[in-house]
């Protein structure tokens, strides 16, 4: 959406403190606006020691509004977080799966609660993303950053379409060494901050602490693929997953995650480096989420008919090519023209067209 279109439209910015959604508020203050900034309290629980909500960055996102003349305002999503996002990634992890709480914590609190509490009243809520969109036709489009690299297009591919009309991304045209050279010519309290890494409401606790707080520990027998011979004993599956290497703790290695038997509770590795059962070129997606048209009104589409696509199934600068069949309703079989490492059943499989432009949605990997 061009700046000149956004005249008498309210816009509220989900100001984090981090340098993006900071540019974001400069960015449309030099537009001629003056949005409404909040701040989004997210965690998984009450005890303060496991709030992400950090002090420095509501201090910096309070400095940055006050720099612009913006009103800031907390919403706490709190609870709403621990009730869905947190939720969903304990029961997908329990099932032995490997869920992305960053993609639907933009579906069901960014774009979701924030919305029910305080976004309703605005036409528009910009974000710090990496992404764009066009229209076409009168419909809104997901499209990729030039950023390959920050490019966040995978994150939003589960938010609803009319989450996406009002979705607002300012900076989703530019390099990140832009982003960051309009910081610190601004003198932005967060010009040099370091991009936050990991699950977003984890901060400095570690994934694994965090997941046996809740789980706990289920020990079961490690087994070596190819000839059934037990290496060890782990604590739980939910603490490896599909392609993982590092951390497994045993020795003769390395030694691959490549399977995983709920229901006797055992985890398959293979030997080596680089093994071939950590690759796989085809596998099927379920409940698939189209952003803007559904299949049948896609233009490459031709009912029984494999679709040319490219896609993602982890946050990586790469495209995949390959291509796209449906075998049911929300059900889809992909394959891919280059073997994939470790494709985990849980993750979300991102379908974008053929030149990797306008996303179409996701789906989640089952096996």
């Amino acid at each position: 959406m061009e700046m000149k279109e956004l005249e008498n439209k309210r816009t509220a910015v989900l100001l984090s403190g981090g340098v993006d959604s900071s540019v974001v508020v400069y960015e449309l203050v030099k537009a001629g606006l003056q949005p409404d900034c909040f701040y989004i309290k997210i965690g998984p629980e009450e005890e303060e020691e496991w709030d992400c909500s950090s002090e420095e960055d509501l201090e910096m996102a309070t400095a940055v509004a006050h720099k612009y003349g913006c009103r800031l305002e907390v919403v706490d999503c709190h609870r709403e977080y621990w009730d869905q996002v947190t939720r969903y990634t304990m029961d997908k992890v329990r099932a032995g799966l490997t869920p992305n709480p960053d993609v639907m914590c933009n579906r069901l609190i960014k774009f979701g609660a924030f919305h029910e509490k305080r976004g309703h009243d605005y036409d528009l809520i910009a974000t710090g993303h990496y992404a764009q969109t066009e229209t076409d036709d009168g419909y809104k489009w997901l499209v990729t950053s030039p950023d390959p690299v920050k490019d966040q297009t995978d994150f939003l591919a589960q938010i609803c379409d009319w989450q996406l009309r009002k979705a607002l991304f300012p900076i989703g045209h530019m390099m990140k060494d832009e982003v960051r050279r309009i910081a610190e010519q601004e003198h932005l309290v967060s010009a040099r901050r370091k991009d936050s890494q990991g699950i977003c409401f984890l901060g400095k606790i570690n994934y694994n602490d965090y997941i046996r707080r809740y789980l706990g520990e289920q020990p079961g027998d490690v087994i070596e693929l190819e000839t059934g011979r037990r290496i060890g004993q782990h604590r739980g599956l939910w603490f490896h997953t599909i392609g993982q290497r590092k951390g497994m703790g045993f020795g003769g290695g390395p030694w691959f995650v490549v399977k995983k038997d709920i229901d006797r509770n055992i985890i398959y590795v293979s030997h080596g480096y680089d093994p071939d059962t950590a690759y796989r070129d085809v596998f099927q997606i379920r409940d698939f989420h189209w952003l803007t048209l559904p299949i049948e009104q896609l233009q490459d589409y031709r009912e029984g008919e494999p679709m040319n696509i490219t896609f993602k199934i982890r946050h990586t600068p790469e495209f995949h090519q390959g291509s796209l069949l449906r075998t049911g309703e929300g059900n889809f079989i992909v394959r891919s023209t280059t073997r994939i490492h470790g494709v985990a059943p849980g993750q979300f499989c991102v379908v974008y067209d053929a030149c990797h432009h306008r996303c179409y949605g996701s789906g989640e990997i089952t096996v």
